[in-house]
């Protein structure tokens, strides 16, 4: 395994304090980014649109429970495949929001939206252990909702009284918030560990930037603590599927 350079503590302490400089312009820029992102116009969604709940169709205005925002992270799906099958990249981001008071607190809701129907994607979410508010997005409502975008970006959405806004939305490399895996990863010496990163010659790098750095063993990582403690992944009236052979370390 090559290793950067040692040198002594005060060497270290001076490098460090040079990337810290850069750290904070970043984060300054970071800031004024999110300033010019609240001072965006938005458009407004048809606040009746029905979504698919626990409870049948309600229509959008409700899923925001009450409170003035709401934060919809839209989960992508593969129809009638077994779990081990579903969208790595959505577990991935999905699995990692957890504790939600802290959004409730400043008058955010959060919600998934899946793209697949109610009871075969919310017997992946209680496969997999979420308990946040889980929808689904039936084809009568994918244009007012996705227009011409994909799942798998993310919107966020102002309610003022009975009227629906969406003020802003993203995909790609902008759904990152949403993984604190990623920003540990960044402050470590091996960094994500994929492909794409300027890394010294001889880093590790054994992961493609093409879903396989969220899957292990043939099925989405976060699966398998799941099936170790015997969490059944069957979504259908089936036998459970396997895919493929593996632990979780």
């Amino acid at each position: 395994m090559n290793t950067p350079p040692v040198v002594s503590r005060s060497e270290w302490l001076a490098e460090l304090d040079d990337l810290r400089a850069r750290e904070k312009a970043h984060t300054r820029e970071g800031d004024a980014i999110a300033a010019a992102r609240r001072r965006l116009p938005m458009t407004e969604v048809d606040s009746s649109t029905p979504i698919v709940g626990g409870n049948g169709k309600v229509p959008l205005i409700d899923v925001f429970e009450g409170r003035t925002q709401l934060f919809v992270s839209y989960h992508m799906w593969h129809d009638g495949r077994p779990a081990a099958d579903q969208c790595e990249g959505c577990t991935f981001f999905t699995g990692q929001v957890r504790e939600l008071s802290y959004l409730h607190q400043r008058d955010v809701t959060f919600a998934v939206f899946c793209e697949g129907p109610y009871d075969e994607s919310d017997r992946y979410r209680r496969f997999m252990g979420w308990d946040m508010p889980w929808y689904s997005v039936p084809t009568e409502s994918h244009e007012r909702l996705v227009a011409g975008r994909h799942f798998g970006m993310k919107a966020c959405y102002l309610r003022d009284r009975n009227r629906v806004y969406e003020t802003y939305w993203t995909t790609g490399r902008g759904v990152e918030p949403m993984a604190p895996s990623y920003g540990i990863l960044d402050m470590t010496v091996h960094g994500r560990q994929e492909t794409w990163e300027d890394s010294p010659p001889g880093w590790p790098q054994p992961y493609e930037p093409l879903g396989q750095q969220f899957r292990r063993d043939g099925r989405p990582t976060a699966q398998w603590a799941r099936i170790i403690v015997g969490h059944d992944d069957d979504l259908h009236s089936g036998q459970p599927s396997t895919g493929g052979s593996g632990c979780c370390s």
